[in-house]
């Protein structure tokens, strides 16, 4: 029986090889033993060849049949005997047109450095005129409302979508066909890039990838840093240099899967700190232990200290979205509505619209994209079917 793969990538990580799709982004880890499978099964031999020829070669008595069954689950297997084997489809990429032959400058540390003279610039110039430096006021730099929520969404949108193509086009050139998307973060709607295809490069690519969109904020934010300092300070210069500054410290939130968590992700060698930290918590509320034994020794510390940020950091910024958030921003719909009940004119009709779908429409747009993704494991209606009687069900 010979075996077929989709493309794979590999990489060693440790005693182990990371190997996978860089077009689904579908990785599992194996042994020295698993990675030599793969490659005389590539080579066109058959199980039980590759089977008798690593008892030859390594003494590992390896069930091949077994492990090219575990590959399959992984979606890194294509055919088996000739006969296709179902596997998640590539990821469709955003802006398919973007080539690597295009992009190859964006891995290059000459850009790098580019990038780093406004960010030092703009220290600079701080440290020279901390005067610069805004506060909330900048935030509100007009008199009319509905111009400060417009202002503030088309800079911060506009600094997201510029973010978000930092982290495409550094992935691409990488060879990775990244795809931009809406997500969520506990309370937070988020555009994010799955750059999950990154995995079997080499770890400079990897860092220059999960910090692209990063360094280009300090970037912005640095050559408006400048420009303040040179030609003396304006509100909307002010505001840039603010949502920028807002934006790169929540990149500090790494209980979330921000930037810089694959970045500490990537720097404990761990493989899902996230899921890893959120299921060792979950032991430990359920009274049990010894759900790291799985994990290699190098990581179990670290998502043991990570479990307890996740933990603390989750449990905080929900009750800020609770205590807080959640009360003004109804609170916010209530004037608005009120505003537009009272309005006289289609200018107050139209100021009043304007506030509504700003605060309304990026709320609505959270639950479909939270609904899509976790409804159908909703707790709650797990509950209703157990107490539901089904239809078609006989009573007495």
């Amino acid at each position: 029986m010979t075996v077929a793969f989709h493309p794979l990538g590999v990489r060693r990580d440790g005693d182990e090889w990371i190997v996978g799709r860089v077009d689904s982004g579908d990785f599992v880890a194996v042994p020295e033993e698993g990675l030599r499978a793969i490659r005389l099964l590539q080579d066109g031999m058959d199980v039980e060849e590759v089977e008798a020829r690593l008892l030859r070669e390594t003494g590992a008595d390896l069930d091949v049949a077994d492990f090219v069954a575990a590959l399959s689950e992984a979606g890194l297997v294509a055919e088996v005997g000739g006969r296709p084997v179902p596997s998640p489809p590539p990821l469709r990429p955003s802006l398919p047109w973007l080539r690597p032959r295009h992009l190859r400058w964006a891995l290059s540390p000459a850009l790098h450095l580019a990038l780093a003279v406004p960010i030092a610039a703009g220290a600079v110039c701080l440290a020279l005129r901390p005067s610069i430096f805004p506060d909330w006021e900048a935030a509100f730099w007009s008199d009319t409302g509905t111009v400060v929520l417009l202002t503030w969404a088309a800079i911060l949108w506009l600094t997201i979508g510029l973010h978000e193509l930092a982290h495409l086009v550094a992935a691409r050139a990488a060879g990775v066909p990244a795809r931009m998307s809406l997500g969520t973060r506990l309370q937070f709607l988020v555009a994010q890039t799955d750059v999950s295809g990154v995995w079997p490069a080499p770890r400079r690519v990897r860092v220059v990838v999960y910090l692209s969109g990063t360094v280009l904020d300090l970037a912005l934010c640095g050559i408006a840093v400048v420009w303040a300092y040179v030609a003396g300070p304006h509100p909307l210069t002010s505001l840039v240099i603010l949502i920028q500054l807002v934006r790169v410290a929540g990149q500090l939130l790494v209980f979330m899967r921000t930037d810089l968590y694959f970045l500490l992700q990537d720097l404990t060698g761990c493989r899902n700190l996230y899921g890893d930290g959120a299921a060792y918590v979950r032991h430990l509320l359920r009274g049990r232990h010894g759900s790291l034994a799985a994990l290699p020794p190098r990581e179990r510390r670290s998502v043991r200290v990570y479990a307890v940020l996740q933990a603390v950091g989750t449990v905080v910024c929900l009750a800020v979205a609770v205590l807080v958030t959640v009360p003004l921003m109804l609170t916010l719909v209530v004037r608005a509505v009120q505003s537009l009940l009272a309005a006289e004119d289609a200018a107050g009709v139209a100021d009043a619209l304007v506030v509504l779908a700003i605060i309304v429409v990026p709320d609505l747009l959270w639950a479909r994209v939270w609904w899509r993704r976790h409804g159908r494991r909703v707790a709650a209606v797990r509950w209703l079917d157990r107490w539901l009687p089904r239809r078609g069900r006989a009573t007495g």
